[in-house]
């Protein structure tokens, strides 16, 4: 008995889609490891979660393998898969993450959640700027009326 063909378009439900993801992940993971061992052949895959942004990789080998895979790509085709500009753009969306990060952090201090793992001179600024601001609103208050 044979499994029905499916219309390959987009999943709208988050949920199914979720689950056919890591179901076919697994599935691509699995036939890139049996090529490898079957036909001795080198392979690189990077799979990146469109929801989460988790990345999944295989490569057989080691680490020099996937440079070696990229390195001879590129010879192949001319094309460059990663180069400076993107180390670059990639370098300044850590920074990005690690910022916004940080200012998650400090809007939730600021609205009195997880206030334990302050330490007192940063409560004391904390309450500092809130005061500030307080009387910066009081003060705009006064000059409306």
């Amino acid at each position: 008995m044979r499994r029905g063909k499916i219309e390959i378009k987009r999943i709208e439900n988050s949920s199914n889609r979720q689950v056919t993801y890591s179901k076919r992940r697994n599935g691509i993971i699995k036939k890139a490891k049996e090529i490898t061992v079957l036909c001795d052949a080198k392979v690189s895959l990077i799979i990146i979660n469109p929801s989460s942004g988790k990345m999944s990789e295989y490569c057989s080998g080691s680490q020099e393998t996937l440079l070696e895979i990229l390195s001879r790509y590129h010879s192949q085709t001319g094309l460059r898969l990663w180069d400076t500009k993107h180390e670059n753009v990639s370098n300044e969306l850590d920074r990005i993450k690690k910022e916004n990060d940080s200012m998650q952090v400090h809007l939730r201090h600021l609205n009195g959640e997880d206030i334990t793992s302050m330490n007192h001179i940063e409560l004391g600024d904390l309450e500092k700027s809130l005061e500030d601001e307080l009387t910066a609103v009081r003060d705009k208050k006064a000059s409306d009326r």
